[in-house]
């Protein structure tokens, strides 16, 4: 017997935990004749899932809409809704002879509905972005869990069944607790994006739209990247016309894809060092200016966003890093991951001596994160929803001759252009 198991059906070993491909592939193919998304793409992608899946963690499925109750609505995006809802079955963990189908896992589980509009005609974006969630999503990658697909009987739009993140997104939690979170709660959840976006990128694809709204926080497992729908292949020829295409929220692009370059990898990392900056401050990029050309410009110029209290230098060093003006000088996601699990799991003792030096200044300066993340208000033109961007003209990028220089690396978060 191999260490898995094997298959009481066909004595074959198991795959992986209790999934013997071979028997699974008949129970997937017998049941094809017993449902329809209503679509050939969508029941192409859902069968092509179920026959090529190695393990429970890898299926999708068409869900009729009666097995959800309790729908409510949650928020819009640029491209469709977000619903909560409660799934009678739950998700397929492995096939049982005895009762002679599938067992499941999470009866009356609370899942994220997401509709794509106008999609009752299906477009290529809701397939891509299906494609994506199956091809990156596993249970280590920290990108959100998608389960399969239904149809809103009203609409006729069609919807991704998804993990629910009982936290809302990293922003909201950030907004709510940021007072109660540890340096560790914010490496942690740091260290799993970081995870993600590898994952990501390894699939040789780039997210395009990572900001702090498309993180999602779970009680359970902490932060997961969420949102593939601008995510593309890295070689992909749309990319080419970034200049008539840049989509997202400003504070988080990079400056070179302002100006109308390729989204590259590094350019996910420049987002990624923005998401650190808000992380660790609390406050939102560029929260007290208009998000306007104007800022762009500053962007090029070298302006990042500010700290208003005393940072680990060695965090600050990690941002730098991430929003440097070149994109080769940026680090990679894998670097990130071990930088940032370094700082979680072992017994840094400068990061931690480094912390102890900045919240005894902090204090000694009334400058608590708490008070400051509290009392901060944000300009009436602050974005921080994606939209289409076009500025033009900008000026090429560079680095700030003194970005974080200044005062160690407290620098005033006022702003003096127009």
């Amino acid at each position: 017997m191999g260490i898995l198991g094997t298959c009481k059906e066909c004595n074959q070993e198991y795959i992986s935990y209790e999934w013997c491909k071979a028997c699974n592939v008949n129970h997937f193919r017998q049941n094809f004749k017993n449902w329809t998304s209503g679509n050939d793409d969508i029941d192409e992608f859902i069968r092509n899932a179920q026959l090529s899946a190695k393990s429970h963690h890898r299926i999708s499925e068409w869900i009729p809409y009666e097995r959800f109750y309790n729908v409510k609505f949650i928020a819009s995006g640029g491209f469709g809704k977000i619903y909560s809802a409660n799934w009678i079955d739950g998700y397929i963990i492995k096939w049982s002879n005895k009762i002679q189908n599938w067992e499941r896992e999470g009866h009356q589980m609370t899942v994220a509905l997401k509709s794509l509009n106008n999609s009752e005609d299906v477009t290529q974006e809701f397939i891509r972005e299906i494609t994506l969630h199956h091809k990156i999503g596993d249970m280590d990658a920290f990108i959100v869990k998608f389960y399969g697909i239904t149809q809103d009987p009203e609409t006729k739009n069609y919807m991704m069944v998804l993990d629910y993140a009982d936290r809302g997104s990293l922003k909201n939690h950030l907004d709510k607790n940021y007072g109660e979170l540890k340096w560790n709660d914010k490496l942690r959840d740091l260290w799993r994006i970081a995870v993600g976006i590898e994952k990501i990128h390894e699939k040789g694809l780039i997210h395009r739209d990572l900001h702090i709204g498309n993180i999602l926080s779970f009680s359970s497992k902490d932060a997961c990247i969420t949102d593939m729908g601008l995510c593309k292949p890295a070689n992909n020829d749309e990319l080419k016309n970034a200049e008539n295409s840049i989509y997202g929220v400003l504070p988080y692009i990079a400056p070179e894809v302002l100006r109308g370059k390729n989204y590259t990898k590094p350019s996910d990392i420049y987002s990624f060092g923005i998401i650190i900056y808000e992380v660790i401050s609390g406050l939102p990029p560029y929260h007290d200016v208009s998000h306007d050309k104007n800022l762009a410009i500053k962007i090029c110029q070298g302006l990042r966003p500010k700290f208003n209290t005393n940072v680990p230098q060695l965090i600050v060093n990690l941002i730098k890093r991430c929003l440097d003006a070149d994109p080769l000088n940026r680090p990679i996601a894998k670097e990130i991951k071990e930088i940032l699990w370094t700082w979680r799991i072992e017994n840094n003792l400068e990061l931690i001596k480094q912390i102890k030096e900045t919240e005894k200044f902090n204090s000694s300066q009334q400058r608590l994160s708490t008070s400051l993340r509290l009392s901060f208000e944000s300009h009436s033109e602050a974005i921080y929803t994606s939209r289409l961007l076009n500025f033009g003209d900008l000026p090429s990028p560079k680095n700030s001759d003194d970005y974080y220089d200044n005062y160690g690396n407290i620098i005033s978060t006022e702003f003096t252009g127009n």
